[in-house]
């Protein structure tokens, strides 16, 4: 016969005698193994196999024919050979002959799973999710046949009772199993329990409710005898089922409603990390599913959550403990370690992976993971770890995975410690394919020693945070101020180091909400050097301070955001920045206390991860109250993100004002489904019918400033001949009320303005603005695709045109965008557009000279030569020049206007000036918002002409002036030379007393 493995990936026999003997019991079934154990691809697998486990010796003696033919057309064949029946089982199989199936199957699967992994024609998650499979086959046959036994006795009434195939048997039963554990991540160890949750419904088929936990307790507990008890056909698999809600008081199976209503009210972090692989894994399926999204939120924290942190690493030091870590396990040797709990073990990786998934989880659905690869994998593609890290971590996991695997072959025992002797570890260095023992232990304890090394970093290497963080002392027990301590303060650079003092004991004895609890004024007194020492480099360290405590002032408590600050020492600098710096943004964080994450959020260069996660976090929103709630906290956070890179220059204008576009963008495209078919259960669909979202203003340009409002036109179509709306209401719903299509559009679109703009505990998104749809504040809120097309053919002022070089379609579905993308494109290359684009820009803009004076000195927006008027260029010089270049349109001011020099519309020289122009009035504009809003005087506060002229080096390095008069100098020099561009390609704007 000729074998689909290759000889030079088996491991050499350990022990050449146990080896022969396996062969020769091997050979005396019959003629064909005889022949195989005489080739010598058969003598070398039997060899690795009887050389080094007893266990996998007497299995292929004993599934002899299914070894032969596992080696002649391979492990995935024989795999699929043994899990066949599991699938084809009658559920009124009895239940000895069932036994004997399942046990048969098991013996089949898990040698399958055996060469493939010894011979190395499975990758480790092939292995574990093989095991996996047959355990899920397993469990799958034993639930149909208990829950046809429950029905033939009256029990259960169940559709599917006499269905073949168990998975249609278990359908609407109530019965769910979860898998948890390394079965719900499809890890299965070789020789592992499987960790079960048994959940039922009451109501789905028991014909008494009140009886039904004893109908399923029965169930359960004929599962768990059926899958473990051992016969001369050996067992399938041991169960455990403790780590169901509360195993102490509950039964073995547990009501649906009774387990979500300890999850949301006494639930523990390490049972929210248990759920991070929970799965169906039997019965009714659809249940199971509807059961984990339910508790979703309890899993997976819409906060970041570091207080978690301490709560589950405090398990690793009870496993410690509790398995005695001392001596071998304390430190990373190789003789008697645990490669599972041990110190650089396989359980220090997956708490890493674990740990950091519940921080972030919340936000990033993207992170969920159950698997530990993947997770790691996921983690670092979104910077929440280390790329080496990550891939050290990864490769000690399949290591040490695999050595688990070896330990526990050799006689199907579920340990995870290595043998005590040298004999014993040769024995494992030898299967495990090392040319010798000495190899083995440099790779083992090299593997071990990185786990360890990351593990500790990132969770037992407490923060610096103490009293090194300060030179003196500081004391803030007690009524009266320390004299030592107002020194401290006072060296630090504090004005009133008194008046700072009396704060911090306010804050010390709970004055402030946020520090009511114990474990909260234990965070303040660990992080309090660090805090003060951070707030002290601000240029008004006081006020700085000030501002914290309005911040705590409102916080409801104040363990989440301490706990943050704790583990994440850089956040405190950038805490204090925010709050030294900007009077504004301060005032937001006081308000909107979440924004804080942001600031986390946009640490090491991952500045836009809210627009990034927001569309997946809202796909999961089980309804539209829970999908407005979650739009609301992430683009609040993340505008405080991208206001905060803003204000520390790691995010230059350009940058920011695309990365705030594409949060709103993200917000309105995510949230018009959800608002659409909530819109579509009360009121039916308009057959063909869909709405749009256009932005235009500094949304479509992607050149959002801090408070940016949202400029939107909503456009809908419809089929023809579609009057009005119609539909069927849900089971158990309200009827459908049908509306005439344009009262259906136009509901619709307030109801989507209403998403966008209302307020919630979050505060507003946005603030929305739709006097640039047709016919203005006057017209629909809505307007069909013909309307638009017909008003911007016969009705449109050019100002409407110019608006409309900025127009992006952004939310919709594909279809109605192209027709919408091709009506914008239409207007703007209409002749009259061209036609009456200058003579109209130039008298619009005389108007405003006229009627909307610029607001003081730094009115970069409405004054001569400023923003305004760069804008106009470039509007009006694309409708002249669109019908001849399209290539000229952009909704991007700087790329219209480098589009236009390419067509020889504007000089090179001119378009860079206007460039630099426009970016040095966004600049101007958005950092004054940041900092101290509308601002009247000459003069700037110190700590915002220090922020301006950083960002002036930031956009222009060599050209940046050096103080405040410099850069007035500058600004005035800009406004010159763009007013003369403006009159040289416009003309001049004639008002009364413009000069």
């Amino acid at each position: 016969m000729t074998a689909c493995f290759s000889t030079e990936r088996l491991p050499r026999p350990f022990d050449p005698a146990a080896a022969r003997l396996a062969a020769e019991h091997f050979a005396e079934r019959g003629a064909a193994e005889r022949d195989f154990a005489a080739s010598p691809e058969g003598a070398a697998l039997l060899a690795a196999l009887g050389g080094h486990s007893p266990y996998l010796a007497e299995l292929a003696v004993r599934e002899s024919a299914a070894l032969l033919a596992l080696a002649e057309r391979g492990p995935d064949a024989a795999f699929e050979r043994a899990l066949d029946p599991l699938s084809r089982i009658d559920p009124a199989t009895p239940r000895a002959a069932l036994a004997t199936i399942l046990r048969q199957a098991k013996r089949q699967g898990a040698l399958a799973a055996a060469v493939g992994d010894i011979t190395g024609l499975w990758p480790l998650d092939r292995v574990t999710g093989a095991l996996s499979d047959l355990a899920e086959a397993a469990i799958d046959a034993a639930c149909a046949h208990l829950l046809r036994d429950a029905a033939a006795r009256g029990e259960l009434r169940l559709p599917g009772a006499s269905r073949a195939d168990p998975r249609l048997v278990g359908r609407n039963s109530g019965l769910v199993v979860l898998g948890m554990g390394k079965l719900g991540g499809r890890e299965l160890n070789y020789s592992s329990d499987v960790d079960l949750m048994v959940l039922y419904e009451p109501s789905a088929a028991a014909y008494h409710a009140d009886r039904a936990q004893a109908v399923y307790v029965r169930i359960a507990r004929d599962m768990v005898r059926l899958l473990e008890e051992r016969t001369a056909e050996g067992y399938v698999f041991r169960t455990d089922l403790r780590l169901r809600p509360d195993p102490a008081a509950t039964p073995l199976a547990v009501s649906i409603p009774a387990a979500i209503t300890y999850y949301e009210s006494m639930g523990q972090n390490w049972e929210r990390a248990a759920m991070i692989k929970a799965r169906p894994v039997g019965a009714d399926r659809a249940a199971g599913e509807s059961f984990l999204r339910e508790i979703r939120p309890f899993v997976w924290r819409r906060h970041l959550d570091f207080a978690a942190v301490a709560d589950i690493h405090s398990i690793k030091r009870q496993i410690h403990a509790h398995k005695g870590a001392k001596g071998a396990n304390a430190t990373v040797q190789v003789e008697g370690h645990d490669v599972k709990l041990g110190r650089g073990g396989i359980r220090e990786i997956e708490f890493t992976a674990q740990v950091l998934q519940l921080i972030w989880g919340g936000r990033d659905p993207g992170l969920r993971d159950p698997t530990t690869l993947g997770a790691l994998v996921a983690l670092a593609a979104a910077g929440k770890i280390d790329r080496r890290a990550a891939a050290d971590l990864a490769d000690a996991y399949v290591f040490l995975r695999n050595l688990e695997h070896r330990l526990q072959m050799v006689a199907d025992r579920q340990t995870h410690r290595m043998p005590e002797d040298a004999e014993g570890v040769a024995r494992i260095a030898s299967f495990m394919g090392f040319a010798d023992a000495e190899a083995f232990r440099v790779a083992f304890t090299g593997h071990m020693a990185q786990v360890e090394r990351h593990y500790g970093r990132m969770f037992e290497a407490e923060p610096t945070l103490g009293a090194e963080a300060v030179d003196g002392s500081l004391v803030f027990t007690g009524v009266e101020d320390d004299p030592g301590t107002i020194a401290t303060l006072r060296a630090m650079g504090y004005a009133n180091p008194s008046g700072v003092a009396a704060l911090v004991r306010g804050w010390h004895h709970g004055h402030t909400r946020a520090t009511r609890s114990e474990r909260a004024r234990e965070l303040l007194t660990a992080l309090m050097p660090a805090l003060l020492a951070a707030f002290a480099k601000q240029r008004d360290p006081d006020t700085a301070i000030q501002r914290l405590d309005g911040v705590f002032g409102r916080l409801s408590a104040g363990v989440q955001v301490l706990s943050l600050l704790a583990r994440n020492p850089p956040l405190l600098d950038r805490l204090a920045g925010v709050l030294g710096a900007a009077p504004q943004l301060a005032d937001h964080l006081s308000r909107h206390t979440a924004a804080l994450e942001g600031l986390l959020m946009g640490a090491g260069g991952t500045v836009g991860s809210a627009a990034a996660t927001l569309p997946a976090l809202l796909r999961e929103a089980h309804h539209i109250e829970e999908a407005l709630e979650a739009a609301r906290r992430l683009v609040h956070e993340g505008k405080f993100e991208i206001d905060a890179a803003t204000l520390e220059g790691t995010l230059d204008v350009d940058a920011a004002g695309e990365a705030r576009s594409a949060l709103a963008d993200a917000a309105m495209s995510s949230l018009l489904p959800h608002v659409t078919a909530a819109f579509a259960e009360r009121h039916g669909k308009v057959k063909g019918g869909a709405l749009a979202i256009v932005a235009l203003g500094k949304l479509g340009g992607r050149e959002m400033l801090p408070g940016s409002d949202l400029d939107l036109i909503l456009i809908y179509d419809h089929a023809e001949g579609a009057e009005t709306s119609e539909g069927r209401a849900k089971r158990g719903a309200p009827p459908i009320r049908p509306l005439p299509a344009s009262q259906y559009f136009t509901r619709l679109a307030h109801q989507m303005v209403a998403a966008i703009a209302a307020p919630g505990a979050e505060g507003k998104s946005y603030e929305v603005d739709m006097r640039l749809r047709p016919s203005g504040s006057k017209g629909p809120v809505a307007v069909s695709l013909s309307a638009f097309e017909r008003y911007h053919a016969e009705d449109a002022w050019t100002w409407e045109r110019m608006a409309l070089t900025r127009a992006r379609v952004v939310a919709g579905p594909p279809a109605l965008r192209r027709r919408v993308e091709a009506a914008i494109r239409a207007a703007l290359l209409r002749p009259d557009a061209a036609e009456k684009a200058i003579p109209d820009a130039v008298a619009m803009r005389a108007r405003m000279l006229r009627d909307l004076p610029p607001d003081g000195p730094w009115d970069v927006k409405l004054g001569r030569g400023g923003l305004v008027e760069v804008e106009f260029i470039a509007q009006a010089l694309q409708l002249v020049h669109a019908r001849a270049h399209p290539r000229a349109l952009a909704p991007t001011t700087r790329v219209a206007l480098a589009n236009l020099a390419g067509i020889g519309a504007l000089g090179t020289d001119e378009a860079a000036t206007l460039i630099a122009a426009e970016r040095l009035w966004r600049t101007v504009s958005g950092l004054l918002r940041l900092t101290v809003g509308p601002w009247r005087e000459q003069a700037l506060p110190e700590s915002v002409a220090a922020a301006l002229l950083n960002a002036c080096r930031r956009i222009d390095a060599e050209g940046a002036p050096v103080d405040l008069p410099g850069l007035q100098a500058q600004m005035a020099g800009r406004a010159m030379a763009v007013r003369a561009i403006f009159e040289r390609r416009l003309g001049r704007p004639e008002m009364q007393g413009d000069t």
